[in-house]
């Protein structure tokens, strides 16, 4: 594949409505050495851009975050010839100012997650990747630059805290979260923005605030309603984000900015970052993981 294939990883809704946008569509399964990704991707054009779409929950939302077999979707988009991916994932605002349905372009990460395999290095050796700056400042910047000409509320940067979930938090939990300087709860993000790094991808991700968490109690009105009704109202905050993230990805894909730079730091991530002696490492996984070095 092209190296100026754009990797996207989203939602369902998402994916479906890239679909109606892309022309050339097709499908791809893939094997990794760390098993198949979420599903098939689904590769497309959009005006001169190339683009390869991963729903990150699998056909009909059925892997939950902590199913979500983020080695195996990094690893087949990199296989691909990805260079650079821009992710889309639901998230709850842990500040006011942050409405749902608005759009935040983040810029940090705190891993909670425990249960996840958040490494392609297990037996390879000892690699340490640099993660300063979790999410590429060059893509970052073509991001929130693309969001100030269209119609839609995006927040320029933001902390997002990874929990492991499948449930929610408990308001003691959001409000740590907030103490901690966080602005997003969310349960996707993380090991993926590990992996894109250890792939030596540029990686971003725009959040779509869904709800307020609950680090505050519910007001007079929120109190009166019936659960139903609020995840009515979540599911339409959602819906709103999600047409707002595709305005903007949209915006970015068929403008003229280098979306994948041979030049980015993100591209030299494992440079330095393999600790063992060359001699220590097992051919065999030298060769399975080749992938990650081109």
């Amino acid at each position: 594949m092209a190296e100026e294939l754009i990797g996207i990883i989203g939602g369902t809704g998402l994916g479906d409505a890239l679909a109606k946008e892309l022309a050339d569509v097709e499908s791809h399964d893939i094997d990794t050495p760390f098993g198949k990704p979420s599903t098939t991707i689904m590769l497309g054009t959009l005006g001169s851009r190339q683009i390869a779409f991963l729903s990150r929950h699998g056909e009909g939302h059925k892997l939950s975050p902590g199913e979500v077999p983020s080695v195996a979707n990094i690893f087949a988009l990199k296989k691909l010839g990805v260079r650079t991916v821009i992710t889309s994932g639901a998230v709850g605002s842990l500040r006011e100012q942050i409405a749902p349905g608005d759009l935040v372009v983040v810029d940090q990460f705190i891993d909670k997650t425990f249960k996840r395999t958040n490494s392609f290095f297990g037996r390879f050796g000892t690699v340490h990747c640099e993660m300063t700056e979790p999410v590429c400042p060059r893509v970052r910047k073509i991001l929130t630059d693309k969001a100030k000409d269209i119609d839609v509320k995006t927040h320029s940067k933001g902390t997002y805290v990874c929990m492991e979930g499948p449930q929610f938090s408990t308001r003691a939990e959001s409000l740590m979260h907030r103490s901690w300087g966080a602005d997003l709860i969310g349960m996707t993000a993380m090991p993926e923005a590990k992996l894109a790094r250890e792939a030596q991808m540029c990686y971003a991700l725009v959040a779509l605030a869904s709800d307020y968490d609950c680090w505050s109690a519910p007001g007079p009105d929120e109190a009166a309603k019936n659960k139903q009704s609020l995840l009515e109202e979540i599911i339409g905050n959602l819906a709103r984000a999600t047409d707002n993230c595709l305005k903007l990805i949209k915006a970015v894909l068929v403008g003229e900015h280098e979306l994948v730079s041979k030049d980015c730091h993100c591209r030299k991530s494992l440079d330095l970052a393999v600790w063992t002696d060359k001699a220590q490492i097992d051919p065999v996984d030298r060769e399975r993981l080749s992938v990650l070095f081109e």
